[in-house]
């Protein structure tokens, strides 16, 4: 439903000027309001230069926003006793004793997910052509990479210093499919998609290739912009490969909105877990937190795979959150979905559930 606050400008208006002022093909948002999606709207297209529309519908790769995910369903396997936080890389992958480096034996699951395992931002050259070459199945894929990871030395003393690193989540990731013999991505959906009817989330470009029946990612390349169905590689999928719709991707949200108080797919104490910060930084498992003066506690990612950008806001204490998508990368989208998402956020923070209904 929609239920525009009283003198206020319309969602439709606002995609549509931040579309303009930052040049990007389309957008899209989606805001919930005490569990009630209250506002949507979409602006431009799905393809530069083709005239198909985005729709409310639509499917957006989420890129890094798929941590948050992957922590989650690590979660899961804690509250079963499968593995705990303390669970190192060794416990789990000892055949590769003696072939990675030392430093690396003792790094637990949770140092992994809050990016403190001393794991590089960047990965080994060889291990990313390797990754780039796509042999094997995804479980194949990942094994091969993270190996060719854990061989090197860490860039930090595990533990010392936050270092942000996609291949930090595609260990845990490998550590998740040893534990249990199936595959990170077949875990998501059984675990996290379907208990919270994500029925649209998958893995990898959205759409089916050369045809726009999705939105296509975009990116500037040689100066201009280019309409792209490309993807990071598997090996890296825990770090970020999901796309959905909106509305999927806002119910995966609305989760942990509601987990401290309500519990749901995992704890109340499991969801606080998964919303605190190591002590003295701002960054939890797969989640930024921080303290506004507008909303209060905020928890909030955002993610990219050079070609789509998206925006997870979510405000526990007001009871609101805002997803926010571009079919494009980079700084311009990046600009854009903050244009957006700060205007949304002080059209609807005053607003009452009550008023929704």
């Amino acid at each position: 439903m929609n239920a525009e606050p009283s003198n206020s400008v319309s969602t439709a208006q606002i995609l549509q000027e931040a579309k303009a002022k930052h040049k990007v093909p389309g957008m899209a948002v989606v805001v919930m309001k005490d569990g009630v999606v209250c506002d949507r709207a979409v602006a431009g297209v799905r393809k530069n230069g083709a005239p198909d529309v985005i729709t409310t519908n639509d499917l957006f790769h989420i890129g890094s926003c798929t941590k948050s995910m992957t922590a989650t369903l690590v979660a899961t396997y804690v509250e079963e006793g499968r593995l705990s936080w303390d669970t190192t890389i060794a416990s789990v992958l000892p055949e590769l004793k003696g072939k990675m480096n030392e430093a690396y034996e003792k790094v637990t699951i949770e140092q992994l997910l809050t990016h403190r395992g001393g794991v590089p931002g960047s990965p080994p050259t060889l291990a990313w052509i390797q990754a780039w070459g796509k042999k094997g199945t995804p479980t194949q894929q990942r094994y091969e990479f993270i190996k060719a990871v854990l061989s090197k030395a860490p860039e930090a003393k595990p533990g010392e210093k936050f270092i942000y690193s996609n291949q930090g989540y595609a260990i845990a990731g490998a550590m998740l499919e040893k534990i249990t013999g199936q595959a990170w991505e077949t875990l998501m959906t059984n675990k996290i998609f379907k208990p919270l009817s994500m029925d649209t989330t998958g893995f990898g470009v959205p759409g089916t290739e050369g045809k726009i029946d999705q939105p296509w990612g975009h990116a500037k390349r040689f100066g201009k912009i280019r309409a792209l169905q490309e993807d990071n590689p598997p090996a890296i999928g825990p770090a970020g490969t999901v796309h959905g719709s909106l509305d999927d991707i806002a119910r995966f949200a609305l989760a942990h909105m509601k987990g401290e108080r309500e519990g749901g797919i995992v704890k109340r104490e499991t969801f606080r877990k998964l919303h605190t910060a190591p002590q003295g930084g701002d960054y939890a498992f797969g989640w930024g937190c921080s303290k506004t003066p507008q909303a209060g506690t905020l928890l909030s990612h955002a993610g990219s795979n050079t070609m789509f950008y998206l925006l997870m806001w979510v405000a526990p204490e007001k009871d609101l959150l805002i997803i926010t998508a571009v079919n494009m990368g980079g700084d311009p989208a990046e600009q854009a979905t903050l244009d957006v998402t700060r205007a949304l956020r002080d059209k609807w923070l005053t607003v009452k559930g009550a008023d929704l209904h």
